[in-house]
């Protein structure tokens, strides 16, 4: 499987290039599945899921004139057989994971079962990856919570500890998570976003060291490339890789 790991979707040609490049043909010829499960768990979660499906969210994602684009929704998946969803996702071109809580995300990839069918799928097919969707491809991954992340099944791996942000006026929880593994690489979105304040490059350099392997911290206009386990970054902005 291949993989287009994004801060914020196809914000610029460049990173739109690159995905016509991974999916071997127009957009407009290829089908799409978009995943809006990690964007739940914030205060109007339904709302920006439906603007993530219907191209309404700044990220540039739904709208680009596929073919066709469905919804899968990864709560819902193991109250269902999987024959009614496990052949859509092998027929689909590329798979589209939303952003939003990255933890949230991986436990019910994993509880889903889609963890363990993504290596199953065809090697021509495209995870696409936005902010929380890239943040989950790896195998360990890292993320800041105002309090400590909720659930039973959590995939955290080690105790969160506490982190100050760079303005010093809220502590925040990092804790380490296990992620879908699709990659042996982390990913850190977002750097330098002023949205984002945690995502500074200092910041970004400490995240790195709890993560095993390389880290690629991306900005907005930048997004990492993934053939044959080869990684590359496409990128119009800016962009840093630590344990290389």
């Amino acid at each position: 499987m291949k993989a287009l790991l994004t801060s914020s979707g196809t914000l610029n040609r460049t990173i739109e290039d690159a995905l016509i490049g991974l999916l071997g043909k127009p957009v407009g010829e290829s089908n799409a599945l978009i995943i809006p499960t990690a964007i739940y768990p914030f205060p109007g979660g339904p709302g920006l899921a439906y603007q993530a499906v219907s191209d309404a969210a700044p990220s540039r994602l739904s709208g680009l004139g596929w073919k066709s684009l469905g919804l899968l929704e990864l709560s819902v998946l193991p109250s269902i057989d999987e024959e009614a969803w496990v052949p859509a996702v092998r027929a689909a071109d590329a798979l589209l994971f939303w952003g939003g809580d990255p933890l949230f995300l991986a436990g019910w990839m994993r509880r889903s079962g889609l963890t363990e069918l993504l290596p199953t799928l065809s090697s021509e097919a495209v995870y696409v990856g936005v902010s929380a969707g890239a943040i989950a491809a790896a195998a360990t991954f890292v993320e800041t919570y105002t309090e400590p992340p909720r659930g039973a099944d959590s995939p955290l791996k080690s105790e969160a500890t506490v982190f100050t942000t760079p303005q010093g006026d809220v502590d925040r929880l990092l804790v380490t998570a296990e992620g879908a593994g699709l990659v042996d690489f982390g990913v850190i979105p977002h750097l330098e976003h002023p949205d984002h304040p945690d995502a500074s490059l200092p910041n970004a350099e400490k995240w790195a060291s709890h993560i095993p392997g390389p880290v690629y911290a991306i900005d907005d206009d930048s997004a990492v490339v993934v053939v044959d386990g080869t990684a590359r970054v496409v990128s119009e902005g800016q962009w840093r890789l630590f344990g290389s």
